[in-house]
């Protein structure tokens, strides 16, 4: 007898292969594109520009000229943060009609059609496709970025929820890695034409996503609330939670139901207007904003010359890049290992804390890098401190935190919110940085800084904490400072009661 009671009490709240099989092909097919995608360009770029030199002269008779050169190549690699614009605005129509497991296997159909835009450019001569293929990808990506972190965070117990939710960052880390990975010369070969092979490696995971993606359960909580679908959400809770006894996760799901004002999904309009979200509303867009501007984007401007300065061969800088990538993917999953430890707060506090320090640090180093021999490898040191510190927790709790902040009739719109915000300044970080670098030089940093303090200060006084709470409880935190009545949801009340008085009758087995 006490075995079974140990046994039952790990299942409810433990992970489950149906739980991890739809996080791992869930992020596989999603945030990995995303990330490859930020790499994957860096490789081929002299042969991609070459590409167009040669496109162009076959059609006009002449060589392409440095400053059109210049403006497809910059257009190639901006109109992928376009594409994410356009596709997280596209979110809450496709998860209204498609659901969130639904929308994840369609936008499937935008890698592959990317992938054969641009893998097949060359061939046609068209470096057309190739600028389409790019902005196809990123709307790929900015609907993976929301219709992911919406499905992990509905599909997962509270008490794994942010664990379940870092799988979205680790993808993204992993998906920078392999794209650096697969730049390397003797994997790329350095030859004329193979870099096609770069971008037909997209189709890849979006197969394999679809292979199994299929197989798994649709988010319970938007079966129930959204779809009415009782039936199909109990099965969906029984997968994804190994045991089969969930009528405590269903009554908890109906309590939200019943004290929502609505079911129905509400609009971007609606969010804005709602007091009853306002501070969950700016502490989106507050930590969405902060992702983009905390200056890690900007850091890869800086690497390879860097890396040059420390006398390192232009040979071995892919292979020293390769570091960076490894930091980030091992920070992430260690990340993922202590979220529900420590928290989300405290993990945002201290990633925004350490990247201010680190920027003040390689501030400093850059400024005397021409002086000492041994200085760039400190400011080396600091930009993989910088990496970990963005991983440990603002690169991947964003995301959850969109998810957790609100309840399911508010989430979709928010995500919209949180995705325009996301790629709108990721799109001003590559415009705006290169200004901001020949205006400051070697100070460029401390603006980023004084973002990153900013951030830790909000998160430090404004942010409650999300660890195992239900979504409800979490609404609860916020009704204080939104200035509503903070008188717990009765409903609420009896569900958590009734989960206490079960866990007491577990814990009278051990």
């Amino acid at each position: 007898m006490p075995r079974s009671g140990r046994s039952y009490s790990r299942r409810r709240g433990g992970l489950t292969a149906c739980l991890i099989g739809a996080a791992f092909f869930g992020a596989l097919g999603s945030s990995f594109l995303y990330g490859y995608n930020l790499s994957v360009v860096n490789a081929p770029a002299n042969y991609i520009k070459a590409f167009y030199n040669k496109t162009w002269q076959e059609r006009y008779g002449e060589p392409i000229g440095a400053g059109t050169v210049t403006l497809l190549w910059s257009l190639t690699v901006s109109i992928f943060a376009i594409g994410g614009l356009v596709g997280a605005l596209t979110v809450p129509f496709l998860i209204k009609i498609f659901g969130r497991k639904g929308t994840l296997l369609l936008n499937n159909v935008n890698a592959a059609i990317a992938a054969l835009l641009m893998a097949l450019g060359e061939t046609a001569a068209s470096f057309e496709m190739l600028i389409i293929g790019r902005f196809v990808i990123g709307l790929d990506s900015g609907i993976a970025l929301s219709a992911l972190p919406m499905y992990l965070g509905e599909i997962a117990p509270r008490q794994v929820r942010g664990s379940i939710g870092q799988f979205n960052s680790i993808f993204i880390c992993l998906g920078v890695f392999i794209g650096q990975v697969l730049g390397l010369p003797e994997i790329f070969h350095q030859v004329s034409g193979t870099w096609i092979w770069l971008f037909a490696f997209l189709a890849a995971p979006a197969v394999l996503q679809l292979c199994v993606l299929p197989f798994l359960p649709e988010s319970p909580r938007f079966l129930l609330i959204e779809r009415r679908d009782e039936a199909r959400a109990e099965k969906a809770f029984q997968a994804f939670l190994g045991k089969q006894d969930v009528s405590l996760e269903l009554e908890e799901v109906h309590a939200e139901s019943r004290a929502q004002n609505t079911v129905a999904a509400v609009t971007v309009l609606d969010v804005f207007r709602n007091r009853n979200v306002r501070w969950q509303l700016i502490t989106v867009i507050v930590t969405m904003a902060s992702y983009q501007l905390c200056g890690l984007n900007a850091i890869w401007y800086y690497t390879n010359g860097i890396f040059e300065k420390a006398g390192f061969a232009k040979s071995l800088i892919p292979y020293i890049t390769l570091s960076t990538g490894g930091i980030e993917t091992l920070a992430a999953i260690i990340s993922g290992l202590v979220i529900e430890k420590i928290g989300r707060k405290p993990l945002l506090i201290f990633g925004f804390s350490a990247m201010a320090l680190f920027f003040g640090l390689l501030t400093i180093f850059l400024n005397f890098q021409d002086r000492y021999s041994w200085m760039p490898y400190l400011s080396f040191a600091s930009i993989l401190a910088l990496i970990a510190s963005f991983c440990s927790g603002p690169g991947g709790i964003p995301f959850i935190l969109t998810g957790e902040l609100f309840e399911q009739s508010y989430r979709s719109a928010a995500f919209m919110i949180a995705g325009t915000v996301n790629w709108l300044a990721n799109f001003a970080v590559g415009l705006l940085f290169p200004f901001i670098q020949e205006a400051l030089q070697d100070y460029a940093f401390v603006v980023f800084m004084v973002i990153c303090v900013m951030a830790s200060v909000y998160f430090f006084f404004l942010l409650p904490e999300t660890k195992s709470k239900t979504f409800l409880e979490i609404s609860q935190s916020f009704a204080k400072i939104n200035k509503v009545s903070d008188a717990p949801d009765q409903e609420l009340e009896d569900v958590l009661s009734a989960k206490a008085r079960s866990s007491s009758h577990v814990f009278m087995y051990l």
